[in-house]
């Protein structure tokens, strides 16, 4: 051990947990503690309880019900993750999270709300919800496979996507694209949680947090047994999804 814990932040938990997807903070732990890295998860409510440390962070998605709720405290932080995102700590934003650090999102109903203007791009009504399988090809992190459920599309970010998508709808309107990167600040509609679906995904994002705290990550043995469960059930829904497996490009 190191004497350096890696903290990782998992943002408003109890509001923006759809699908698990606050889980992913925990993904990251136990590989970063399988790896012989100490770590640690924070889970935080408000602003007065983030951590000194932050080393990766975690935005699950929730309901539009809670949108105005998550903004809100969201804006109280809204220094601290242009300054994490400027500096190159990996944040990972799903749904509606993604939707908030976005410039913004449109409603069914001709209203709006206003996003922390992190991430380039907008949500904007879709004629009906989209529900399945979606399969994407990362030039930066292989296959990643996950369930998009989302009443809206995304739009303004044609020219930095997460991948292409292979099966689903992805950021929708015939774009055949996937979520939106900027450096280490990653928006998708990916749930699952996606990176327990997707093993060396989580691995990039450690990789990454271990670096800048001046750490090697190699993966830990105990993980080939998590990730032999995580491959089985991907090539279970690459093939629920008709995508041929000799045809997915890097598998993640």
């Amino acid at each position: 051990m190191s004497g350096v814990t890696l903290t990782i932040v998992s943002l408003l938990p109890r509001l923006q947990n759809t699908n698990g997807d606050a889980q992913n903070a925990a993904v990251l732990a136990a590989r970063a503690t399988w790896a012989g890295l100490d770590a640690r998860v924070v889970d935080v409510d408000r602003r007065d309880a983030l951590p000194e440390r932050v080393d990766a962070i975690v935005l699950g998605s929730g309901s539009d019900s809670s949108l105005e709720a998550t903004r809100g405290t969201l804006l109280t932080m809204h220094d601290e993750l242009r300054t994490w995102g400027t500096e190159g700590v990996p944040i990972l934003a799903v749904g509606t999270g993604w939707e908030l650090l976005s410039w913004g999102i449109e409603l069914a109903d001709g209203s709006a709300v206003e996003g922390l203007g992190v991430l380039p791009g907008r949500a904007v009504p879709r004629a009906d919800r989209v529900t399945g399988d979606l399969v994407v090809s990362s030039p930066r992190f292989g296959t990643l496979v996950g369930f998009e459920n989302h009443a809206r599309d995304y739009v303004g970010a044609e020219g930095s996507p997460l991948g292409r998508v292979r099966a689903g709808s992805g950021n929708g309107r015939d774009a055949g694209q996937e979520g939106v990167v900027m450096g280490s600040v990653i928006g998708t509609h990916l749930h699952g949680p996606v990176l327990a679906k997707n093993p060396s995904f989580a691995d990039a994002l450690l990789g990454i947090a271990s670096e800048r705290a001046r750490l090697e990550y190699r993966p830990g043995e105990r993980t080939a047994i998590v990730d032999g469960y995580a491959a089985a059930a991907r090539e279970a829904q690459l093939s629920a999804a008709g995508v041929a497996l000799s045809a997915s490009g890097p598998r993640a």
